[in-house]
């Protein structure tokens, strides 16, 4: 007698076998269905939730901080508590010469709430100049044209960026490069429209609501003289900026009144530290997610390893039949077996799929990362297969040591 996995017959047998006790047959299934698809949906999930939080901080440098003027949080040198102070071009430049692990400082300065006007259409927005060392730090999405560069800067041009949302407002989907628009009553070239995906807002808005402008040519616009509203700095690779964080307060005080102990006089976002705070994030979520999804598979392989002892022990009788006619042990330890993969195969599937279709409705919904990657789909599949053989073998063995006489005489 022989029995081999390619044996329609031996299958039809196998499907008769399984049926023959439906409810267990489907509780033992779902363990399988379920762990597979805990399993998958949270490796793509973690994954999507992962590109997700890291999606707000698109186009930033990993290794930038913001540092703005903030109030005084204590009296110092005649001036009150509460009181703000400006910064100028003059810190930019200490902190270029003062600290060597600097590598570009972008000067800023916003004006909220400037008429923006072509012919007759026109809205409001935030006026934000900067200097060419912006780009380095944050890098906007670009639609049409060109962004501001050094040449823009030196010759203090009359030319100006456009945030998207501006841009629609005023010329629909029409690229509005090359035009002129009026800001406050001055007219600027158009050279460029670019836009952000991320949520993080750089001087209290997006880059979509905003105009920029050469900083040289935003000083002189609007009378600013050497005031700026505060800096982006990019440091280089491998230097944390919190832990500059002392020098850089250190720096800007020899030129202000700012008491030594009052850190809240200067604003400072590292953001560096929010990228390192995702990925301290998700490791704990990604080994909360194979916590829980191994938790799953193995209950469902026990669930496997139990349906087939009971199998076994049920078919005590037929198995030694089968014996007396001339099935072989490796035949008898091949029916096992393949009733066990046939159970963990289908419920993998299953599972796999239907973990494939919720990730599917996440990236519409959420956004896009939601999903399973091919290599992980077989990656679960195969360790499902590979464990519910394991499960199986035991009580295959078992089977196998089963002798003819006995199991007849075994009613």
């Amino acid at each position: 007698m022989k029995i081999t996995f390619f044996d329609i017959e031996n299958w039809r047998e196998i499907g008769a076998t399984l049926s023959r006790n439906k409810t267990r047959t489907m509780l033992t299934a779902f363990g399988i269905f379920w762990g597979t698809a805990m399993l998958a949906m949270l490796l793509g999930g973690e994954k999507g939730l992962e590109r997700k939080l890291r999606s707000n901080f698109d186009g930033f440098a990993t290794n930038c901080a913001v540092v703005d003027p903030g109030r005084r949080s204590m009296s110092y040198q005649g001036f009150n508590k509460g009181s703000s102070w400006i910064m100028t071009t003059h810190d930019a430049e200490n902190l270029r010469r003062g600290i060597p692990e600097i590598s570009a400082v972008a000067e800023c300065e916003e004006i909220n709430d400037v008429n923006v006007t072509d012919g007759l259409k026109s809205t409001t927005a935030y006026i934000l100049g900067i200097s060419p060392e912006y780009f380095d730090v944050f890098l906007p999405d670009l639609y049409y044209g060109r962004f501001i560069n050094e040449t823009d800067e030196a010759a203090s041009r009359k030319v100006c960026v456009l945030g998207k949302q501006i841009s629609e407002k005023i010329y629909g989907t029409e690229s509005p490069v090359g035009k002129y628009v009026s800001l406050g009553g001055i007219y600027y070239r158009v050279v460029g429209v670019a836009g952000q995906t991320s949520e993080v807002q750089i001087r209290g808005s997006k880059v979509d609501e905003q105009v920029l402008l050469p900083m040289s040519t935003m000083r002189r616009s609007f009378n600013l003289g050497d005031n700026i509203g505060g800096l982006m700095i990019l440091f280089r690779d491998k230097v944390s900026p919190t832990s500059l964080q002392s020098r850089v307060e250190r720096i800007l005080r020899t030129r202000h009144p700012i008491h030594p102990d009052d850190h809240n006089a200067v604003f400072f976002f590292d953001i560096a530290e929010q990228f390192a705070m995702v990925d301290h994030l998700f490791d704990g979520v990604t080994l909360l997610a194979l916590f829980v999804g191994v938790s799953s598979l193995v209950a469902g392989i026990i669930g496997v390893g139990n349906i087939m002892w009971v199998i076994v022990k049920e078919r005590t009788n037929e198995i030694g039949i089968r014996r007396a006619i001339g099935a072989k042990p490796a035949d008898i330890v091949t029916q096992i077996l393949s009733e066990g993969v046939a159970l963990t195969f289908v419920s993998g599937v299953a599972g796999i799929s239907f973990a494939t279709a919720v990730l599917a409705v996440a990236s519409r919904t959420v956004g896009p990362g939601f999903d399973l990657t091919f290599a992980n789909a077989m990656a679960i599949v195969v360790t499902f297969l590979i464990l519910g053989t394991a499960a199986g073998f035991v009580p295959a063995i078992k089977a196998m040591k089963i002798k003819p006489i006995e199991a007849i005489n075994d009613r």
